[in-house]
């Protein structure tokens, strides 16, 4: 278990140093106040894993107190906060958006995609990619359940994407890949730039998260609004309503660890308009 070596403020309390420190993430990517017993992951099974039993719906894990709904059955004090549509089934409502989104997609009709809406589809589907990687890789160094949960989220963003390519047939550009390996030359140097960035303070990391969400959020808009596939649509929909959820999940904490982010992707008054929003509930991660 690697040590949270600084303070980390939560819910305007300042944890001792040299305490593990985790934050939990609602079901609608709200981050609970809280700190448990994180453990690294070293793949996106194990990852589930460790967010259905450290997330908690009823309840906290082991360590872990906060506010918030989510996922996993926690056993701990308070009501945990994990990553879900607020059922409290964990990753079991990862599996169940999927199939749920399957079944959506089955009923709509099938187009002819255009050029750019394919080369859309295998863009964001290694975008996706790398936002769990980073997550991961940044979660092995600080040890904050905040970036378990959203990856855990990532990778169901990821095999969103995935439906479309298999769909219509494109071959999945993220197939046999290893994590931090991607085919697309533009992504590959961001995820090192990002996750070098990342490992030099933990106030960094979660600026890199909402950098992550913000080209994510640009990337979604500029692509939604010159297609008009609604199978396409639908999927980017559920894409853009997670990632805002993220925005604000990394916003919170970095306000709470006296930070703040400025957006370099979205425009000023789009991000505004995300941070002063609900979370967002929905068929999203």
């Amino acid at each position: 278990m690697k040590k949270l070596n600084q303070t980390l403020l939560i819910g305007g309390l300042s944890l001792a140093v040299l305490v593990p420190v985790t934050v939990a993430l609602a079901s609608d990517g709200m981050p609970g106040n809280g700190r448990g017993n994180g453990q690294n992951c070293d793949n996106s099974q194990q990852m589930q894993q460790r967010a259905q039993h450290q997330g908690a719906g009823n309840g906290s894990a082991t360590g872990r107190m906060g506010n918030g709904s989510g996922m996993g059955n926690g056993s701990g004090m308070g009501n945990g906060s994990g990553m879900g549509n607020g059922s409290g089934r964990g990753g079991e409502m990862m599996s169940d958006s999927i199939s749920s989104l399957q079944t959506q997609l089955d009923a709509l009709p099938k187009a002819t995609l255009t050029a750019d809406e394919r080369a859309g589809l295998l863009r964001m589907r290694e975008e996706e990619k790398l936002a769990h990687d980073v997550y991961v890789a940044l979660d092995a160094k600080w040890d904050v359940q905040l970036f378990v949960n959203i990856a855990v989220a990532e990778q169901t963003h990821g095999d969103e994407v995935k439906l479309l390519l298999d769909r219509y047939g494109i071959a999945d550009p993220a197939a046999g890949e290893a994590a931090g390996t991607f085919t697309n030359p533009e992504l590959q140097t961001l995820y090192t730039s990002l996750v070098q960035q990342g490992n030099t303070s933990l106030v960094s990391a979660l600026t890199v998260g909402a950098t992550i969400e913000d080209l994510d959020l640009a990337d979604l808009q500029a692509r939604t609004t010159t297609t008009t596939t609604p199978d396409i649509a639908l999927v980017y929909s559920n894409l853009e309503s997670g990632s805002r959820n993220h925005m604000r999940a990394f916003t919170m904490q970095l306000t709470r660890n006296g930070a703040s982010y400025t957006p370099t992707h979205i425009t000023q008054a789009a991000f505004n308009a995300i941070i002063a929003g609900n979370m967002e509930q929905g068929q999203h991660g």
